[in-house]
């Protein structure tokens, strides 16, 4: 089976990936699987610029098909902060405990109509011998006024759905992934896959 990697080393993301293209006709494994110990600066001005430089650096090295992600979430009461350095925000070894604090202080006294924010998924796929292709996907939501849930990793138990009644990290992780983000994108993502590994193997 044609392997994938998806340059990332967060395991909470590479489950998601697993899940949501589970029934793809590829093998998609992470940097760390693939014996790859890579510093990449990303240092794009936008979501769609840092998963090319991620998926293009990784492709150069490997020969491979490299998918590679950039996501984030958008406040629009804090200027769409924290934006692309969601995963920088305050530190990345910060544990996200600490920053969906540090968010939700920020936010205190702010009414629910002012506290809309949207989740930002960027995927781009890096091919050995053709042109990079970029999609992105969104969920649109709230920030809650405090953590909730147990499922999901980041900022999932800050993020609130208002039609669900319920924060990402409080669904299943079968119903996040119709829903998500990073599921909408590897959806769009996936035709150019197909088209390039030929179709259904």
């Amino acid at each position: 089976m044609r392997r994938i990697i998806f340059a990332t080393t967060n395991q909470g993301k590479m489950r998601e990936i697993r899940e949501i293209m589970s029934d793809f006709p590829a093998e998609f494994i992470s940097l760390r699987e693939a014996g790859i110990d890579a510093d990449i600066v990303e240092n794009g001005s936008s979501f769609e610029e840092n998963a090319v430089i991620k998926a293009e650096t990784i492709s150069r090295m490997t020969g491979d098909i490299v998918l590679a992600d950039d996501s984030g979430l958008e406040i629009d009461y804090l200027n769409k902060e924290p934006g692309i350095y969601s995963a920088r925000y305050m530190g990345e070894d910060t544990s996200y405990h600490i920053k969906n604090g540090s968010l939700l202080s920020r936010l205190e006294g702010v009414p629910d109509e002012k506290r809309t924010a949207r989740f930002v998924c960027a995927v781009a796929a890096a091919f050995p011998d053709r042109d990079t292709v970029t999609v992105r996907g969104t969920i649109e939501g709230a920030i809650a006024h405090r953590e909730e849930g147990e499922n999901g990793f980041g900022y999932d138990p800050i993020f609130w759905l208002p039609d669900r009644k319920c924060t990402t990290a409080s669904l299943a992780p079968e119903e996040k992934n119709l829903i998500s983000h990073r599921g909408e994108a590897l959806k769009k993502i996936r035709p150019y896959l197909e088209e390039y590994l030929g179709g259904s193997q």
